[in-house]
């Protein structure tokens, strides 16, 4: 065998079929699709249409549902923290919701960071979260660290003493 005789096996190169060529092509006028109806038509993929069969997402029962009032938190576990004190990437003694986002560590969290207490901590460090969990909160301790929990008062709550105060103010006014 020369280098000119190389050649590929018969069917391993196939030229793929050109539709709607005209009808000698033997895909010409309605390229394979049949004829009329949806799936004849451009741009329709039927999904989870079976035909008139129930289709499989209507026939599993529902189940759950979304908490609109949920809180987003970014949870970021101590061992992590410890890591990146390690690693030099936190090195303030003071950790909030951005210096964890600007060491990599908080994705996310809208509504803060929760902390939780996989891995262990050696490093002292005070903590400014919207969550933390008991063990967690105790690691930090130990650790000789603080962790701040900052109260969270409800609309409604702020609204009835906004109330109170300018009901006081209005009382005394009225006296004085």
């Amino acid at each position: 065998m020369k280098l000119n005789e190389l050649n590929d096996n018969q069917g391993a190169r196939h030229r793929r079929m050109r539709i709607g060529r005209g009808i000698g092509s033997g895909k010409g006028k309605t390229g394979g699709r049949g004829v009329k109806g949806q799936k004849s038509r451009e741009g329709v993929s039927i999904k989870g249409f079976e035909g008139g069969q129930m289709p499989l997402h209507m026939r599993l029962p529902k189940r759950g549902f979304n908490n609109i009032f949920a809180k987003d938190y970014a949870e970021v576990n101590l061992g992590e923290i410890q890591k990146a004190v390690d690693a030099g990437k936190l090195t303030a003694t003071d950790i909030d919701h951005a210096a964890l986002k600007a060491a990599g560590l908080a994705r996310g969290g809208k509504d803060g960071v929760r902390l939780l207490g996989k891995g262990s901590l050696t490093a002292k460090l005070n903590f400014t979260v919207q969550g933390v969990s008991a063990g967690a909160r105790e690691a930090v301790e130990k650790a000789g660290g603080t962790v701040t929990v900052p109260e969270v008062v409800a609309a409604a709550d702020k609204h009835k003493a906004k109330h109170r105060t300018a009901q006081a103010a209005a009382k005394a006014a009225k006296q004085g």
